[in-house]
This record gives structure tokens, sequence and C-alpha cells, in this order.
């Protein structure tokens, strides 16, 4: 049976209900309803909510508004605060079952008991730049999409880290990576959370299941002599946390030694008592 992590620090989102291919969730004190594929049961029964994403036949969808509710508002990690809202495909801004690995992340740093340079690739809103920022160690936040990295700068201003060390590129990650070779910068963690589909500047396709094991050796060139961690996650359905371990164990444990590990992500659905798997991860840290 494969292990599931599932997040306990979370206080002000809850995952209520699922089933027929949708999932209820509270953020902070809306509760909004969205589509999610790993619900197949079915679930005749749903309680009010104050908004609802709308899939369309043509891709994309659109929001409902049951009723009004701000624009954006926030909600708390422990002392990480994040700005939430209803985006498009369905986002809100952050992904709740993250909680696990920032709690890793910020284990390992403040472990480790010397200055930490950060990597962190395909970074979104920021959520894993927040948690390491916050335990001190100097972050490189890339991400290609100009807009995900003006929100990860506000989050980390509402979360009052704004005076850390944080680097924020907006850039083609794999271009990125070529040029901090050149350069000779290190890194003493990497984190990435590549998209399982997509097409480059150029159109060059992305397949994540072709381009990890590629991606993963050519991060390696960036990694100091004494790395702590090095952290893959994926929402891709048909790349296991197994494979995942598998691609880790002939990269970074071939050359560093350490320990290897790999867990589904998953969050507590309250009214139903079970753990609905959201992601995986596979990670390798050193002894």
């Amino acid at each position: 049976m494969a292990e599931i992590k599932v997040s306990n620090g979370w206080k002000d989102y809850e995952m209520i209900l699922t089933g027929d291919g949708q999932k209820m969730e509270r953020w902070g004190k809306y509760i909004l309803k969205r589509p999610e594929p790993q619900a197949i049961w079915p679930n005749k029964n749903w309680p009010h909510c104050d908004a609802i994403y709308h899939r369309s036949q043509k891709g994309g969808g659109e929001w409902e508004y049951i009723r009004n509710i701000p624009k954006k508002w926030v909600i708390k990690y422990g002392q990480l605060k994040f700005n939430i809202e209803t985006m498009g495909f369905k986002h809100t801004g952050i992904f709740p079952e993250q909680g696990v690995n920032w709690d890793f992340m910020m284990e390992k740093i403040k472990k480790a008991n010397r200055n930490i340079n950060v990597l962190n690739l395909f970074a979104y809103t920021g959520g894993a730049t927040l948690a390491c920022a916050y335990v001190g160690a100097s972050v490189c936040h890339v991400d290609a999409a100009k807009g995900m990295v003006n929100k990860a700068k506000s989050n980390l201003a509402l979360s009052n880290l704004s005076d850390r060390p944080v680097r924020f590129i907006v850039d083609d990650v794999i271009k990125f990576v070529n040029r901090e070779i050149r350069r000779g910068n290190k890194y003493d963690a990497i984190i990435m959370d590549p998209p399982s589909y997509g097409r480059g500047p150029k159109g060059e396709l992305w397949k994540i299941e072709e381009e990890l094991y590629n991606l993963i050796s050519l991060c390696m060139e960036v990694l100091s002599n004494k790395p702590l961690f090095f952290l893959v996650n994926s929402y891709t359905s048909n790349l296991s946390p197994m494979l995942v371990e598998d691609i880790l164990n002939m990269t970074l444990k071939k050359r560093y030694g350490g320990r290897i590990s790999s867990y589904e992500l998953g969050l507590k659905v309250t009214n139903q008592k079970i753990d609905l798997p959201c992601g995986s991860t596979g990670r390798w840290e050193n002894d």
C-alpha cells in the first residue's frame, strides 16, 4: 500500500466533502466547490457554498458566485500567509496538500545549522519559497509566468518576509539552469514542480515522463558540494511516486548517497473520514 502523507497543520483550510468528480472546501470563511477527478464515488448531498467552478466542454470553465465573496482574501499556514482568489482553471493560488513538504523543508533547513541556498523551480505563487525563507534560507524563485511571480512577491510581503534574501526570476527553467551552470552558481537544496505537459517559447513539446530524468540530471549540476535535499513534486497521474524514486536513485543517490523516499500527498475529507490523494512527491535528502 502506497504511503500517503497528510498535512495536519491547516486551520484556515478544510476539505469538507467529495464525490461525483467534485470537492467542497473551506478557504478561511468561504466555501468553494471545484472539479476533482480523483473523487470518482457518487455524492448527491452537497451543502450550500459560496462559489462553484463549472468546467466547459470547450476547455477551461468559469466560476459561478452564489454569494458575494471578495476578489481575494487571506489564509494562514502557521506564520505563512497566502492570498486566495478564484482564478482561471479552478485554481485558488495555493495547493494546500503541499503543507507536508513545507514542513519537511523548514525542519531540514533549521536542523542544518548553516546558511542554505535554495533553488525553487516552477515555483508558482511561492508556498515553498515562503517556507524556506521563513526559516532563514536564501531562495531563488523561478517561474516562467510573470503573473505568478508577482503573486509570490505579494505572498512574501503578506507574510512579513520582504526583508529576506529572496530573488524572483521570470524565465524558462531550463534556460535559467543552463545559465547558472555557466555562471558557476550553486544551491544546497532544489525544489521543482514541473508541469505534466506544455510547450516551450519556440513551440517545443514538453512531456514530464520524457523530460524528468534529463531535468533532474541538469539541475544536479548546480548543487553544492554538501547538498541538503532535492524534492520533486508531480501531479501527473501516470508518474507514480515509485517511478520518481527510481529516477532519484539513479541520479542523486548514485552521486551523493543519502536517503530516497516517495509518497502520495493527500488531504483529509472531514465529512467522509477519508484521505483524498492529491499528487505525489519524491525526495532525496542527506544523511
